[in-house]
């Protein structure tokens, strides 16, 4: 009887808008800074630029400012250091990834995890009209759970004491 009464009053909870988050609400607290670079810039400046950013990937724009790629730690890792390449002499075009997944703002929080997840990512790039709006990072969707989550639990905890 009891979990009958919390499957109940979960579900008017998220029928009054408690449902998981969309991206565009994890944007609208995180914000929408969009950092890039250039695939004809150094691995060596985008190294620096992430370092410098605290950021673990960049978004690679073409000249249009269209979506070429992301180029991450983990590229530079198995894709310069690993190889004994340079990265002062190494583009970002010859270790980008080209063949990106990104999200939308409609997309629920939950989608995302699971897509990161399953392609084991750790960053998507947000894509309205054609245009990178933003990134979110597997920290930024962690965050955006367990903050649903507790306010899920503070909604039961107001109910269960009256």
């Amino acid at each position: 009887r009891a979990q009958r009464r919390i499957a109940l009053i979960t579900s008017r909870y998220r029928q009054r808008g408690g449902t998981m988050k969309l991206v565009k609400h994890l944007l609208d607290a995180k914000g929408r800074n969009v950092i890039s670079i250039s695939a004809d810039a150094s691995v060596f400046d985008a190294i620096k630029m992430m370092a410098d950013e605290s950021i673990g990937s960049l978004v690679v724009l073409d000249e249009n400012g269209g979506l070429a790629g992301i180029v991450t730690e983990r590229d530079y890792a198995r894709k310069v250091i690993v190889k004994g390449r340079s990265s002062r002499d190494t583009r970002v075009a010859d270790i980008m990834t080209t063949d990106v997944l990104t999200t939308s703002c409609e997309h629920t929080v939950k989608s995302c995890m699971e897509i990161m997840t399953e392609k084991k990512l750790r960053h998507l790039p947000v894509v309205e009209d054609g245009r990178v709006v933003a990134m979110v990072s597997i920290g930024d969707l962690v965050q955006a759970i367990i903050a649903d989550q507790q306010e899920e639990i503070e909604h039961l905890e107001q109910y269960i004491s009256g």
